[in-house]
């Protein structure tokens, strides 16, 4: 992002976006409601919900770039910037430490608990072994989702597009802008090859293995942190994608970029988030 040294802190306008997305995104939990209780009318509304906010972050992003790239940013916007995006990682790292959390609790708590002796009047043939498909006759059979080979490779896939991003970060910091470029669009790449792996993985898993997120507490888990890690894959990779088109374009200088730097710290965390779920899921 570009920026300069000017000391005041520029403040933009009165502005249409805030009550735009709050309109869409009233619309989009009011379409949840109705989805999920299967209403004509609650998908329609949801995906409507969600196009308009698209379409207003589109524009309020558009400004926001217009504004820096005319040099209305100065060092105190600058900072705002990174304490910004420092708290919505944080915010971010206890989303996941929920969902690490509710696993291990499942799987230590639990599952232990199920096993006592007073749990046996109810369920005499229960074996409290993780991963459990709960007590008979309640959950079908499924068979669980091991490290082999696809989350071993997707693991691969975003370790190396942690080097990547890095070594664009430093070709961008050294004015190397080619290969700033190059390496970001591997990154891009190496984001999108792992999110098709995790598709066909899905596929794979409610097709050949009967694992789905009716499974159980191991069915729930496994596709509420795989599945918004993946959401953030792919939130992650648009922002690359629309940062690698600003590099191309020539909105960053070797000092001013802090738009690269914001998402580059996102994909550092949607990294390390996955060393965690591949151990915690896969293996353990």
């Amino acid at each position: 992002m570009s920026s300069n040294s000017t000391p005041y802190y520029f403040v933009p306008g009165l502005s249409r976006h805030p009550a735009m997305a709050a309109a869409g995104l009233i619309a989009f939990g009011y379409g949840m409601t109705g989805w999920v209780n299967h209403t004509s009318w609650g998908g329609a509304l949801t995906l409507a919900g969600v196009a308009w906010v698209l379409f207003v972050l589109y524009n309020w992003f558009g400004d926001t770039i217009a504004e820096s790239n005319a040099g209305k940013n100065g060092v105190n916007v600058d900072i705002s910037y990174r304490w910004s995006m420092a708290w919505f990682i944080f915010s971010e790292i206890m989303f996941f430490g929920a969902f690490f959390a509710a696993l291990f609790y499942a799987r230590n708590i639990a599952m232990p608990w199920m096993g006592d002796v007073e749990s046996k009047l109810l369920w005499p043939d229960f074996q409290a072994v993780w991963p459990n498909d709960g007590p008979a006759g309640l959950v079908e059979k499924f068979t669980t989702m091991g490290p082999w080979p696809i989350p071993t490779v997707n693991t691969l896939l975003l370790l190396s597009s942690g080097v990547t991003i890095t070594i664009a970060h430093h070709a961008l910091v050294e004015n190397h802008m080619k290969k700033a470029v190059n390496f970001l669009a591997a990154t891009v790449a190496l984001g999108a090859i792992f999110l098709g792996f995790q598709a066909y993985e899905y596929y794979h898993a409610y097709h050949a293995l009967n694992l789905k997120l009716t499974s159980g507490v191991y069915g729930s888990t496994f596709f509420m942190l795989t599945g918004f890690h993946g959401f953030h894959v792919f939130l992650g990779g648009t922002m690359l994608a629309i940062v690698l088109r600003r590099m191309i374009r020539g909105d960053f200088t070797a000092k001013h970029h802090f738009a690269f730097e914001g998402a580059a710290w996102y994909w550092h965390f949607v990294d390390v988030v996955w060393l965690g779920l591949y151990i915690a899921v896969y293996w353990m």
